[in-house]
């Protein structure tokens, strides 16, 4: 973390200082049960808590200052010392947007330079993120989100991270409404920007899908005529980024579009589900074979555009393959596959969902499971607005199509998928409707059998990711006990 004084932090954020003007942190939190000694702790209202009652637990852990709304006093009677602003959250992007301006002058200084990626789309965000963060970390010092913190307070908690020494800085940057993503990059003033593709997530809340693209498209406005603006040539409306930015265009393909000056020529998958090609760079040697151990066709985008990414940085070729090659999925629940002693196989992709994922999910589920009974455990997509009941009616007609062997829809949200599937000729114990989790798991535990290949998957509130987890574990016995579980 660069070092800023409880004076500094009272100044970047316009706030008023009630506390030692030396205090300087060696951390920010917003969560007081990760508060260590010399933290900073951010008070901020959230929609389940509000975490100005949780200053004392703060403290109590080793905090020093904390950035608040409102004063807070202890047992005492005296305040804790505090930077009191009008918006906790945004004084975080103030300090955010701070640090990068001076690691950058610091490298600057050091006749090297700090690069700054933006990633965004509406799925394999956080694949890609994990993907570059693994070729950049053999290439010099790199930070990268922890998990998906891309939002308002996730994006500051990870510029945090970093520090004078950091020489990549990956950010991944999510969106529920217009003006979003153009906050994010305006906080940390990307060099390299990589948009992924324009889905229907969260379509509900941004008006449409046009509005999703208007949105995502902020993030290579942001760009300066210096950087680079990498995007996914095979979604129409990203290609339309073109004449969205005066940075230069790196363009990307799984598809073989012929404009992509990155491409995978001879794409295919193996027995296992792992995407391969050769990877085609501008510029570039031959020879770049990528054997991804990923799971998935769909994958191939990701890994595509990490390495479009990684090439704007000025990683070689060689280096950018060899790295594509030995990572593994670095984020749980995103194709997480785990091989049980009896002989099922869990393929659990429940962190989240939207209609293009799922399609993704089944397709490879489907590859993998020939020769095998398969099982598809779908939960709701969430937010998706007025054409949720539409979407849930393709996903099911989908499963039908494909010949997945059983179907379990968990969830009221996801009923109109169980509809479909059953008005598309999935009758009898092919198609199963739980209303619940628990319900869902007792089926499972009882009828899964060696051989087996189970895909979960749903949005990410639905929580079917757990169930995921609870079905990876050896079989539990399902006579009655007197002692209570509780799934989610």
């Amino acid at each position: 973390m660069i070092a800023l004084t409880a004076a500094e932090i009272a100044d970047i954020t316009h706030g008023r200082l009630d506390a030692d003007p030396g205090i300087t942190p060696l951390s920010v939190v917003t969560d007081s049960r990760e508060a260590a000694a010399g933290s900073l702790y951010v008070a901020k209202p959230g929609e389940h808590a509000d975490g100005h009652d949780f200053v004392a637990a703060a403290f109590s852990r080793g905090a020093v200052l904390v950035l608040a709304e409102r004063p807070v006093a202890g047992p005492d009677g005296i305040n804790y010392p505090a930077v009191l602003v009008e918006d906790a959250v945004l004084a975080m992007g103030a300090l955010a947007a701070e640090a990068v301006r001076r690691i950058r002058l610091a490298r600057s200084a050091a006749g090297d330079a700090l690069t700054v990626i933006g990633i965004t789309g509406s799925a394999g965000k956080t694949t890609t993120k994990d993907l570059l963060a693994g070729i950049l970390t053999q290439q010099g010092a790199t930070v990268a989100p922890q998990g998906s913190y891309n939002g308002e307070v996730g994006v500051p908690l990870t510029v945090f991270r970093a520090d004078t020494q950091t020489r990549y800085l990956v950010i991944e940057m999510g969106a529920t409404g217009i003006g979003h993503i153009r906050y994010l990059a305006d906080m940390v003033r990307p060099d390299i920007g990589v948009v992924l593709g324009i889905g229907t997530a969260h379509a509900g809340e941004f008006g449409g899908v046009e509005n999703i693209a208007q949105a995502k498209g902020e993030l290579v406005e942001a760009l300066a005529a210096g950087g680079t603006a990498v995007i996914n040539l095979d979604d129409d409306r990203v290609a339309a980024m073109r004449s969205r930015t005066g940075a230069t265009v790196l363009g990307f393909s799984a598809e073989g579009r012929p404009d992509a000056t990155v491409r995978a020529e001879n794409p295919d998958t193996n027995a296992e589900g792992n995407p391969e090609f050769e990877l085609v760079l501008p510029g570039a040697e031959t020879g770049l074979h990528v054997s991804s151990r990923l799971i998935g066709a769909h994958h191939t985008g990701n890994l595509l555009a990490a390495a479009a990414a990684a090439h704007a940085a000025g990683v070689s070729g060689k280096d950018i393959a060899v790295s594509l090659s030995t990572q593994s999925a670095a984020s749980r629940w995103r194709m997480e596959r785990t091989e049980r002693a009896d002989g099922v196989t869990i393929i659990n992709d429940a962190y989240n969902a939207n209609p293009e994922s799922m399609r993704a999910a089944l397709r490879t589920l489907a590859d993998l499971g020939r020769g095998r009974r398969t099982w598809a455990v779908l939960g709701a997509m969430l937010e998706l607005g007025p054409d949720s009941i539409r979407e849930h009616t393709i996903v099911g007609t989908q499963v039908v199509r494909l010949n997945i062997s059983r179907l379990v829809v968990v969830g009221l949200e996801a009923r109109a998928l169980y509809v479909s599937a059953v008005q598309e000729g999935s009758w009898g114990d092919e198609c199963v409707f739980a209303e619940t989790a628990e319900d869902a798991y007792a089926l499972l535990n009882a009828e899964l059998e060696p051989g087996d290949l189970v895909l979960f998957k749903s949005s990410n509130s639905v929580g079917l990711r757990h169930l995921g987890d609870r079905i990876a574990l050896p079989p539990q016995s399902t006579e009655p006990t007197d002692e209570g579980s509780e799934l989610l």
